[in-house]
């Protein structure tokens, strides 16, 4: 494969990429082709916890994420990780409820808790350079394309536990940018190889259309990655 084709099928599952069916199907029959001597691509996922900035009285949110990821060799331990985050939420938990115009439901709900619960991809461009091609460092920017949001309404009553979820996509904007950077480890010293690592996600953009209202995304993010479809020249570097 030639490098004009590989950067065609590399751009080409970016944008295909956006639904987790669709990436799972990638990884499984593409991994082969897409992991070359300069690419190691591959799944990550694991747990986040995101939080909304300028929030008062509010908490860490947690959730699972999914994606994949690519890492573009540059120069010898120097190298670009880029990828999408598919399955990820940001939000916030713990808030107090606000009224929606229904004096019953507002009596119900009063001494409730509110969950901000944000649907987005997220596609970051980060430096990333490796140390004894174990330990790494990474940052960079990162962009991110709302798909859903809701509130979340949650009392407990005599008669259990309640919960009311309303769409409120129309109050977030639909992009949000800001900056990304963490630490990992690779289990092995080989090129491609298993990691594990952290990164934190800093939100710049206030991602509320409510007047009077800033809201900034962030979150920390624990992750594993798994190369996908290696054969033995790949390994090594």
């Amino acid at each position: 494969m030639n490098r004009i084709f590989r950067t065609s099928i590399l751009t080409f599952f970016l944008l295909l990429s956006f639904t987790p069916k669709a990436q799972v199907l990638i990884s499984l029959v593409f991994g082969e082709a897409l992991n070359t001597p300069k690419i190691e691509f591959g799944m990550i996922g694991g747990l986040n916890r995101s939080y909304l900035t300028d929030i008062s009285g509010s908490e860490g949110l947690n959730h699972f994420n999914l994606g994949f990821y690519f890492h573009v060799n540059v120069k010898n331990n120097s190298f670009i990780s880029t990828g999408v985050l598919v399955k990820s939420n940001v939000g916030a938990t713990g808030m107090p409820v606000y009224s929606i115009g229904s004096a019953d439901f507002d009596s119900i709900y009063k001494d409730g808790t509110l969950t901000k619960k944000i649907s987005c991809f997220y596609v970051p461009i980060m430096y990333h350079h490796r140390f004894n091609n174990r330990w790494y460092l990474e940052a960079g920017p990162q962009a991110g394309l709302r798909t859903k949001a809701n509130d979340i309404f949650e009392t407990t009553t005599l008669d259990g536990d309640l919960s009311y979820t309303k769409d409120v996509k129309d109050q977030y904007a639909r992009l949000d940018f800001g900056f990304v950077g963490g630490a990992g480890f690779k289990f092995k010293k080989e090129l491609k190889s298993m990691a594990v690592g952290i990164n934190y996600y800093y939100g710049l953009v206030n991602v509320s259309l409510t007047p009077d209202v800033t809201m900034k995304n962030s979150s920390l993010n624990f992750y594993m990655k798994i190369p996908i479809g290696l054969d033995g020249d790949q390994k090594s570097k």
